[in-house]
């Protein structure tokens, strides 16, 4: 499969997770439009609204390197096939992907779902 780059380095992050709260781990990968690929896991806090989810992670690498445009995002979550971006997520990966952006979504041996962004954020915030 094309995106099995983006599944290793979705799980390669996600052996990272930071997540005693909820012990829910969470990786994601994105590749930009240049190609390169960028990483996160979910990064819990005792004050459980101040963690970063994987996808923000993420997307927080991209931005730091320079980049600004998402081809395609993976995500995997180790206790649930097919975990999707949450709603904030979503409106974080709007910012800066198109509505047809595929949105892989995995089960642990790798992708078994992609869906739009669009699909899962049909109503997003933009600058229009």
């Amino acid at each position: 499969m094309m995106a099995d780059d983006l599944f290793i380095a979705a799980r390669n992050a996600m052996a990272n997770s930071h997540s005693p709260y909820s012990n829910f781990p969470v990786g994601a990968a994105l590749r930009t439009k240049s190609g390169k690929i960028y990483a996160g896991c979910n990064i819990e806090n005792a004050s459980y609204p101040e963690g970063w989810c994987a996808e923000t992670s993420a997307i927080a690498h991209m931005v730091t390197a320079g980049e600004k445009e998402i081809a395609e995002i993976l995500v995997t979550a180790l206790k649930k096939d097919g975990a999707t971006p949450c709603g904030g997520c979503r409106q974080r990966l709007v910012e800066f992907a198109k509505p047809d952006t595929p949105v892989h979504l995995c089960d642990q041996n790798g992708i078994n779902k992609t869906v739009s962004l669009g699909d899962l954020l049909p109503a997003s915030f933009d600058l229009d």
